[in-house]
């Protein structure tokens, strides 16, 4: 079934929606005979009246009728906002909530009309793209913030391991004992083996689908960085590939080789780059660095940033004075 995409009065896209849907708000005057439609297989954006061909013989909204015939306004003022409107860019969210086809901001303009139309033929239905603004203050994250950010991820991710852990104990732990209940066989079975690779592999593969997805995301940061307000980027403030985010997470081994001094790094360098940023060519800052809001970036630890290192710092505290009790009691 085909879907199609349109554009409403504000230039956001709306779809999908199937072709008797698309012909319903056509015969009830939400969309124009301007309105810009696409499809998967089309070259770009096309006016409805460019595909009444394959729409089938839709009657026009009464909004469209001119009173004579004769009269049919001539004026661009009067048509359609949906080919009129365009977006601002001083306007779009810099977190990269904004839309446009591919290519839009290359159109040139057409003969005889003022403007470009912002809708020019896409190379993927619908990208994201994030404007990155330069010759603004840059707020670097500092290591307390980092860590905060650490601390969430960590948790994150251990809840994440050990629901996947419990589920394949109870799917090939219990299976494998099952299968070897009676027969007497000290072999370890399919199920323990698969047990086994699960506990050893499982770790490291969610770690690298959550960052990588997630820092190279438009978001550019995992939820911990979010929470606190941070974000990678790469030496020139753009949104790091796939590649560089794997390569960033590989580059973390070289933290653990020295003994997480590799994190104490970010301490004493210019830009707070952590060992692994060097390696990447990243940095870490501020979420609205780099955009047209940077009077919006925080210097300060932030609320999100200091209740988790406050509570973290309790557990430790906690952590301890429990070793000393029972090496307390222990003693005596």
């Amino acid at each position: 079934m085909t879907e199609w995409y349109y554009a409403d009065t504000a230039n956001s896209r709306q779809g999908p929606i199937t072709t008797p849907a698309l012909l319903q708000l056509r015969q009830q005057g939400a969309l124009g005979d301007d309105t810009l439609l696409w499809r998967e297989g089309l070259d770009g954006w096309t006016p409805l009246r460019g595909l009444v061909h394959e729409l089938g013989d839709a009657p026009p909204a009464q909004a469209d009728l001119p009173a004579d015939p004769a009269q049919a306004p001539d004026n661009p003022a009067t048509a359609p906002v949906h080919a009129r409107t365009s977006v601002d860019p001083a306007t779009a969210d810099a977190s990269d909530h904004a839309w446009h086809p591919a290519g839009a901001e290359h159109a040139s303009p057409a003969a005889g009309t003022e403007a470009a139309s912002p809708y020019a033929p896409p190379v993927a239905p619908v990208v994201r793209t994030a404007t990155v603004v330069h010759g603004g203050d840059v707020v670097d994250a500092g290591f307390l913030k980092r860590v905060a950010a650490l601390l969430i991820d960590a948790f994150l991710l251990t809840a994440v391991y050990y629901a996947f852990m419990i589920l394949a104990v109870v799917l090939f732990g219990l299976g494998g004992a099952l299968s070897r209940m009676g027969s007497g066989t000290p072999d370890f079975g399919l199920g323990t083996m698969v047990l086994l690779v699960a506990v050893y592999l499982s770790w490291p593969l969610i770690s690298v689908c959550y960052y990588v997805m997630m820092e190279s995301s438009s978001r550019q940061a995992t939820l911990g960085k979010m929470a606190v307000g941070i974000k990678v980027t790469g030496l020139d403030g753009a949104r790091i590939t796939r590649a560089r985010a794997l390569g960033r997470w590989a580059s973390h081994l070289l933290n653990y080789l020295t003994l997480y001094i590799g994190y104490l790094v970010t301490l004493f360098t210019q830009r707070k780059q952590g060992l692994h940023d060097m390696v990447a060519s990243t940095y870490v800052v501020d979420q609205w660095a780099y955009t047209d809001y940077p009077e919006r970036q925080q210097r300060t630890l932030g609320t999100v940033a200091t209740v988790i290192l406050v509570i973290w710092a309790g557990l430790l505290l906690l952590g301890i004075g429990f070793v000393m009790l029972v090496g307390l009691a222990a003693a005596f």
